[in-house]
């Protein structure tokens, strides 16, 4: 298997959650190959940040070298992962591909996408619209939405700015382990973040890497349903095409 190189930390609880299910999903590969044995699992360097580090490191859209601490920070750590002897990497963080191919510039070993998978599941089960669900970052963002729009898939944040509040205030919790409720809560965000003017019901695509945690049952499955919602887990299809490349010889 290839080596994988993981920029995380940001937030640290979704990058064991990467961690973690590479490592089963390599076990899994190797024991339907080889049977019974050792387990083995994928040679994995991280690259761990600090999360309030990139989050003081954050520009603005209207003046692009203000972005220049925000793109160094995570492409050093690409670069330390390409001296690791990784054989790709990806940025376990949403926010991240808000500068994604500025970032990835002079890294000279691939980087995967996490638009490019969403974007690819929404493809794949016939979803064309998406309220995207984040950080105020991700929710606001133009790359998201044209990243989407390559696929021929519609995305936007909410347009209700005490729904992405609340975005917001869900995600802080998650990040410091307060799960009790969080699905409920997270339900009620993605209704009224549909908003009056919707005709067909768009899907959800949670779009941060702490979201999916609320359901701690369905974490791991790209995509997913609950209380009448399609959610497309980003996480998840991250982990999934990660994992492709892995064992892709």
């Amino acid at each position: 298997m290839k080596k994988i190189g993981i920029v995380g930390g940001i937030a640290w609880q979704s990058t064991v959650h990467y961690y973690s299910e590479l490592c089963r999903r390599g076990e899994q590969w190797h024991a339907a190959r080889s049977g019974p044995r050792v387990s083995s699992t994928p040679e994995i360097s991280i690259e761990s940040l600090d999360h309030a580090k990139a989050v003081s490191y954050i520009g603005s859209d209207e003046d692009e070298a203000s972005w220049s601490r925000f793109d160094d920070y995570h492409r050093d750590a690409l670069r330390r992962l390409v001296a690791s002897g990784a054989d790709f990497a990806l940025i376990a963080s949403n926010a991240g591909h808000h500068r994604f191919e500025t970032i990835v510039q002079g890294v000279p070993i691939p980087v995967i996408s996490i638009i490019d998978a969403a974007a690819k599941e929404c493809v794949r089960i016939g979803v064309r619209q998406v309220v995207l669900l984040g950080t105020a970052l991700v929710m606001r963002s133009p790359r998201f939405r044209e990243g989407f729009a390559k696929y021929g898939v519609e995305a936007a944040g909410p347009r209700d700015e005490t729904v992405r509040a609340m975005t917001v205030e869900l995600l802080t919790d998650l990040q410091l382990g307060k799960i009790a409720g969080a699905a409920e809560r997270l339900c009620q965000i993605a209704k009224r973040g549909f908003g009056s003017e919707a005709g067909e019901q768009p899907a959800v695509c949670l779009a941060c890497t702490e979201l999916p945690l609320a359901f701690e049952a369905k974490k791991n499955l790209a995509t997913f349903e609950d209380d009448g919602i399609v959610y497309i887990n980003t996480t998840a299809v991250h982990i999934d095409a990660a994992f492709d490349s892995a064992v892709d010889q």
